[in-house]
């Protein structure tokens, strides 16, 4: 087997995400409303947790994740008002040694004075939101995981086909754009042709375009297309998690290709073990068609149904059977009463 193309990719780690970075962005989506100077937005995000320090307020700071986005919910607010100003000043005189990113006070509840003057203290952003608790810690969960994901740009072309992810690696020049180009022709939806983002959310691979190409996509004699004007919204998709990789080669004699299926190939990236499928390129082969069927056989592969496994099970059995006398033709199988001369 080829030695994988993949293996060599260099994988990048984002280390600090700035808050003013992050309320500019996202703070739409997330309903925020800032209680500090703009000049307090300087302070920066370095984990992607979100810390609730409803046990740090009543005094335990052992395992306090001071470097997280701190939220005050329903709970915490309400423990913070049963206290009084005097059992809240004490509450943020022992939170002050720790410096936060930024608070974030949920429910559309206004901040408490105290919590107001420890952030101006440290000059640490605070900020309200109208989203619940809950809302807003799955939403900017999301956002951090992602930012801080490990990530690589990748040298081939992503497309959903049925649903399966795939994406197609190759030398340049091997056709991996024109066989884009014919999938979405077909009616498949293109996320990102000759640069891919790739970022390792979870144990899965997320698929993207390259900010700046975007849908576009530039085929040798022909120049740039602009996907989405040409075929219409419903030929692109943002974002597509990563399933197959199919590895385009140009046909070679010497070389020894699968046949049955039973031998299946993996490819790890970026410690993700995904399948991987070679096809060999010749002059006159409809690589769209073969795309589709492999799709569609991942899809059954994924339903339980391994159609090379299956039938290799089959073999097995009739081989065994004749082995021991027992094998009967299938052609006997067959039922006269079903037999029709026209047909």
């Amino acid at each position: 087997m080829a030695e994988s193309r993949l293996k060599d990719i260099k994988v990048l780690h984002r280390e600090k995400l700035s808050v003013r970075d992050f309320f500019c962005r996202y703070g739409k989506d997330l309903q925020l409303a800032l209680h500090s100077p703009e000049e307090d937005l300087n302070t920066n995000i370095a984990e992607s947790g979100i810390h609730r320090p409803g046990l740090a307020m009543a005094g335990y700071t052992k395992v306090y994740s001071s470097e997280q986005i701190q939220v005050v919910g329903h709970t915490e607010w309400n423990y913070l008002e049963s206290l009084g100003t005097a059992g809240r000043v004490k509450v943020f005189e022992n939170l002050s040694v720790f410096k936060a990113p930024m608070w974030v006070v949920t429910h559309a509840q206004m901040p408490h004075p105290e919590l107001r003057a420890m952030c101006s203290k440290l000059h640490i952003p605070l900020f309200s939101t109208t989203l619940h608790t809950y809302e807003f810690n799955k939403i900017a969960q999301r956002i951090l995981e992602e930012f801080f994901a490990p990530h690589a740009i990748i040298h081939g072309s992503l497309v959903d086909v049925y649903g399966i992810g795939m994406l197609f690696v190759g030398d340049s020049n091997v056709g991996k754009s024109e066989c884009v180009l014919d999938l979405v022709e077909s009616g498949h939806r293109m996320v990102a042709d000759d640069v891919v983002h790739v970022s390792h959310m979870g144990n899965v691979l997320i698929g993207r375009p390259d900010p700046l190409i975007r849908h576009h996509m530039e085929i040798r004699g022909v120049g740039l297309l602009d996907i989405r004007s040409m075929f219409g919204i419903h030929a692109i998709r943002k974002v597509k998690k990563i399933e197959v990789i199919v590895e385009l080669q140009p046909w070679s004699q010497s070389v020894s290709y699968e046949r049955t299926g039973l031998n299946e190939q993996d490819e790890v990236v970026m410690g993700v073990s995904i399948p991987k499928i070679v096809i060999p390129v010749s002059p006159g082969k409809n690589l769209t068609v073969i795309c589709e069927v492999i799709a569609m056989n991942a899809l059954m592969k994924m339903n339980g149904q391994n159609v090379a496994r299956d039938f290799n099970e089959s073999l097995m059995q009739k081989i065994k059977a004749k082995a021991k006398g027992e094998y009967t033709d299938d052609l006997l199988e067959m039922e006269p009463e079903n037999w029709s001369p026209y047909e």
